[in-house]
């Protein structure tokens, strides 16, 4: 397998979490990828974003939620995607809301490189307010973090962390108590420690 790869992608890193967490990140191969250069993305993911996964026989899949699903297809061991009931609209309902807080951050940051003049304060500042009620909810259904790792873990994990590789000055956990103490020990998983955020 060969999976288009950013290496300072929350998207991709939540793939590679999931990788490491299901025994499977030795089976792929990472094919560095810049999405704002003239490359051949396209091929493999006609909307030019990471990450997608070209399989062994040729069929892609994209983007970070069904190819993380597709890996845990193929884990043998506890599945990271709940089959069915509570547990599994819990977990998706986790994945789609850090999803979410990566999205709005995403925008955020990409408003703010743009050249003094063009730049609209206003949308910026709506993209950080959507990041910040998302870890509120979060921060207030921190009970629901308990248990064994799922999609939903991991999705917030990486959204956490790539917040803080972002914006941190920000400090976003600062008042959120139950989150941070949450993410301090979900981060130091050897999973998410192999795939820390860089430029």
């Amino acid at each position: 397998m060969k999976l288009r790869f950013s290496a300072a992608s929350p998207y991709v890193r939540k793939v590679m979490v999931t990788a490491h967490e299901i025994g499977l990140a030795d089976k792929i191969e990472k094919v560095t990828t810049d999405v704002w250069a003239s490359t051949d993305v396209t091929a493999d993911n006609p909307l030019g974003k990471v990450p997608a996964l070209v399989l062994d026989g040729g069929e892609v899949l994209f983007d970070s939620p069904v190819i993380c699903e597709y890996l845990d297809s193929l884990n043998t061991g506890a599945r990271l995607f709940p089959p069915s009931g509570g547990a599994r609209w819990r977990a998706l309902r986790q994945q789609a809301l850090a999803d979410g807080i990566m999205d709005a951050g995403i925008l955020a940051r990409l408003e703010n490189n743009r050249k003094d003049g063009e730049k609209s304060p206003g949308w910026i500042q709506r993209q950080k307010t959507a990041v910040a009620r998302g870890l509120d909810a979060f921060e207030q259904a921190a009970a629901e973090l308990d248990g064994p790792i799922t999609i939903g873990h991991i999705a917030l994990g990486c959204a956490i962390g790539w917040v803080n590789f972002r914006f941190a000055d920000d400090r976003v956990l600062d008042k959120r108590p139950a989150l941070a103490q949450w993410y301090a020990k979900f981060s130091a998983r050897p999973s998410m420690t192999a795939t820390e955020p860089r430029t």
